[in-house]
């Protein structure tokens, strides 16, 4: 999602409000995604947890 959004690295991790190394290694799967970070992941992208983690193919939360 985030090069769909034509985001860098740096710019998430700043809205996670963490260090561009540790988000790099979330996105590599080198360190878990903790649920807070998730769900501000989910809230950034405006998509449901279901979507992030794989759960569903439908990026459009449902109300």
């Amino acid at each position: 999602m985030r090069e769909d959004a034509d985001l860098t690295q740096r710019q998430v991790a700043e809205e996670l409000m963490c260090d561009q190394s540790l988000y790099s290694k979330y996105e590599r799967g080198e360190r878990p995604l903790p649920l807070e970070a998730a769900v501000k992941l989910a809230v950034f992208y405006k998509t449901s947890l279901d979507y992030l983690v794989g759960l569903t193919d439908d990026p459009v939360p449902r109300s």
